[in-house]
C-alpha cells in the first residue's frame, strides 16, 4: 500500500505546489484525503484514473481542500462517464456545503448518473466507510469551514493518520498514536500562525504521537526556506510513500 501526494501545497500555492490531495492505494484500496481546487489537473499530470477512486475523505470546507470536488464530479459525468459508485465523506454539514459549491461553480441540474453517497461522519466514533475503518477527530482550524477534522484510517492491516489543517491540539495524539504513517501539516518554521502548526512546536510534540513514519505537508514559503533544517521527511507533489 502507498500514499501519493497529488498535491501538498497550501492555499497560496507556495513553492508552486498544488492544493492538498493525497491518494492511498492498495489492493483494492483507492481513496483520497481531500480534493483541493487544483487536484483534478494534478491528477491528470500523474496519470491517475479518477474512476478508480472509491472514496474522498474531506477534512474541512476550504477551497484548497474541497474546491476540486465539482470538477471531479463534472468530469465523471461528462468525460470519463463513470458508472461505479462514489462516496464523499466529510464533516457534519457536508451535504449543504456540497450543494452550495456545485450551485456556485456549475449551476443547474448536476445530479450524476452514477450512485453518489454523501456521508457526514460521526466525530470521535470509529466507523466503517467504503471498506475502511475511519475515526474522525475534531481539530482547531477554522470553524467557519468545519467542523475541521483529522482522520485515523485503518485499512489493509495498516493505520494512516492525517492531521488536516490545524493548530496544536491533543486530539492529534489520539489521531496519530503509533500510526504506520502520520501526515501532518506544518505551515511555518517557528512563527506562531493562527489555525496552523509550526515546526518548532511540532518537533516537541511528535514523540508523544510515536508514529512509525511522519511526513510534513501544507508548507508555506517560510517553511520551504528552512527545509535543510528539518529532521523529518517533507512532502512534495508526486512523492510516493510506502506504508
Amino acid at each position: 500500500m502507498q500514499l501519493q501526494f497529488i498535491g501538498c501545497g497550501d492555499a497560496f500555492g507556495s513553492g508552486g505546489r498544488s492544493n492538498t490531495c493525497l491518494q492511498v492505494t492498495g489492493n483494492p484500496t483507492n481513496f483520497l484525503f481531500d480534493c483541493g481546487a487544483s487536484a483534478p489537473p494534478a491528477m491528470k499530470q500523474r496519470g491517475i484514473d479518477p474512476n478508480a477512486i472509491n472514496l474522498i475523505l474531506i477534512t474541512h470546507f476550504h477551497g484548497d481542500h474541497f474546491g476540486g470536488v465539482p470538477f471531479f464530479i463534472l468530469e465523471a459525468m461528462f468525460v470519463t462517464r463513470r458508472t461505479r459508485p462514489l462516496i464523499i465523506a466529510g464533516p457534519p454539514g457536508l451535504t449543504g456545503w456540497y450543494e452550495r459549491l456545485m450551485t456556485a461553480t456549475f449551476p443547474g441540474d448536476r445530479k450524476p448518473p452514477f450512485e453518489l453517497t454523501l456521508c457526514e461522519v460521526e466525530i470521535g466514533k470509529r466507523q466503517e466507510i467504503g471498506g475502511l475503518y475511519v475515526t474522525p477527530f475534531h481539530v482547531r482550524h477554522d470553524e467557519n469551514a468545519g467542523p475541521c477534522l483529522a482522520y485515523r484510517v485503518e485499512v489493509d492491516g495498516k493505520v494512516i493518520s492525517y492531521s488536516g489543517d490545524t493548530e496544536w491540539t491533543d486530539a492529534l495524539i489520539a489521531a496519530g498514536k503509533d500510526a504506520d504513517l502520520f501526515v501532518c501539516e506544518c505551515h511555518a518554521y517557528d512563527k506562531p500562525v493562527p489555525s496552523h502548526l509550526n515546526y518548532r512546536l511540532l518537533r516537541e510534540k511528535l514523540p508523544a504521537i510515536g508514529a512509525r513514519k511522519v511526513v510534513l505537508t501544507h508548507m508555506s514559503d517560510d517553511m520551504l526556506t528552512h527545509l535543510a533544517e528539518i529532521d523529518y521527511p517533507v512532502a512534495k507533489d508526486g512523492l510516493v510513500v510506502e506504508i
